[in-house]
Formats: structure tokens, sequence, C-alpha cells
């Protein structure tokens, strides 16, 4: 497993932008597809985007499509969650991921071993 530590969240008002960071103290952090969840008070942990370990594929939630970007960069052992255009109902704990996608089942949470603490999105209306 790898240790990963989110940062970069916080209060913001509508319409604003933040961006997630996701750092890894392995090397390995290459060999790892990875993923954003989010948790929402009193509701389950739902998929927001993943990434192959090549950074070549993506894949996003409808509810984020055109408003998130993930993207990573292998040297520094670092994803991003770049979001734009943030809602009310972004407002969640946020969380990164790693394991190995199969199948093509991005979005599920059991594909990842490995999770970070999460970090906290507020977004004021």
């Amino acid at each position: 497993q790898v240790q990963l530590v989110e940062s970069g969240g916080g209060l913001v008002q509508a319409g604003a932008s933040l961006r997630l960071s996701c750092a890894a103290s392995e090397r390995t952090f290459s060999l790892y597809d990875l993923g954003w969840f989010r948790q929402a008070p009193g509701k389950e942990r739902t998929f927001v985007g993943a990434i192959l370990r090549s950074g070549r594929r993506t894949w996003y939630a409808d509810s984020v499509k055109g408003r998130f970007t993930i993207s990573r960069d292998n040297a520094k052992n670092t994803m991003y969650l770049q979001m734009n255009s943030l809602k009310p109902e972004d407002t969640a704990v946020y969380y990164c991921a790693a394991g190995t996608i199969y199948s093509g089942s991005y979005y599920d949470p059991g594909q990842f071993a490995s999770w970070g603490q999460g970090t906290q999105v507020t977004v004021s209306s």
C-alpha cells in the first residue's frame, strides 16, 4: 500500500475554484491508478474521477464533468483535482485513493486499496 496525503481544501463561495493535491511518499506512485472520491455528511462515499497510472485516460462523474479536471505528475508523486465553477452540492470531504483499476471499474471504491485521510471542501451559496 501507498500512503496518501490530501491538501488544498477550504471554504469558498459558489463559482470559485480550488485545486486539491494528493501527495505520496512512495516512488512506486507511478505504478498505481488513482481516484478521487467524496463524502457529504450523512451520505455514502461517491466517485468523482479517476486517472490511469500513465495519465493517458481519465474518467469523471457526470455531476463534475466539464468542471473538474484530474491530472498527475509522477515525477512529483502527486495527483491534482482542479475544481472550477464550484457549487454548494460539491461540499464534502474529498479523498484520494490508489489501486489498480480492473475491467473499467474506475468508479468502484473497492478497486482502490490505499486511501488518504481526506480534505474538507465547503462551498457556500
